[in-house]
Formats: C-alpha cells, sequence, structure tokens
C-alpha cells in the first residue's frame, strides 16, 4: 500500500495563485514519476503536470506558462504551484505516484483536493 496526502486546495479568484502539495508514504520502492491531475464536474481526469525521477517534466498545454511542477523525492514529496488561476482550473486535483516494475502495484492516488477558482 502507498498513501498518498494532498493539501494546498481551496477558493481563489481568478489570477490568484495556490500551491499544492502531496507526500507520499508506505510502501516505496523506486518511483518512475509523481504527478497532479484533475477532474472537473462531469467531466474525465485528465493529466495536469507530472515528473520523473529524473527531473524531466510534462505539462497539459492548457496549464503550460502558468503552473509549475516539482519534487523532494528525498521526502516523497511533489509540490503543484499555479499561477494566474482561470475559472476553468477549478475542479479537485489528485495526486499520483507511480513505480517502477515490479513494484507497479504500489502506484496509486491520493483522496484529491478541491481548487475552485471564482471569476
Amino acid at each position: 500500500q502507498v498513501q498518498l496526502v494532498e493539501s494546498g486546495g481551496g477558493l481563489v479568484q481568478a489570477g490568484g495563485s495556490l500551491r499544492l502539495s502531496c507526500a507520499a508514504s508506505g510502501n516505496i520502492f523506486r518511483i518512475k514519476h509523481m504527478g497532479w491531475y484533475r477532474q472537473a464536474p462531469g467531466k474525465e481526469r485528465d493529466m495536469v503536470a507530472t515528473i520523473t525521477t529524473g527531473g524531466s517534466t510534462n505539462y497539459a498545454d492548457s496549464v503550460k506558462g502558468r503552473f509549475t511542477i516539482s519534487r523532494d523525492f528525498a521526502k516523497n514529496t511533489v509540490y503543484l504551484q499555479m499561477n494566474s488561476l482561470k475559472p476553468e482550473d477549478t475542479a479537485v486535483y489528485y495526486c499520483n505516484l507511480e513505480q517502477f516494475p515490479p513494484y507497479t502495484i504500489y502506484s496509486g492516488w491520493g483522496q484529491g483536493t478541491q481548487v475552485t477558482v471564482s471569476s
């Protein structure tokens, strides 16, 4: 089992900023990547940003230039700095951790944190 605990969500006005944190614990052996996904009401869960153990990042086009993912793998923690927030960024944000084989069964999701951006 792996546990992912997110924090930092909340209500912010458009143009504002929030910083999400996700701390992983439990059976952590070889992290492949950690990342953030989001799901708005009535929509599918989509990738927002991911970061590999080596530091390579990947962003959804809609957040490039506004969001920054970073990590402290020594602490098994990943962060998402969100600037210039827009109402369309409103969603539940989920942290994800993927591990290399043969530890993939210890990959998982956090419980989610709500981000609401008012116009």
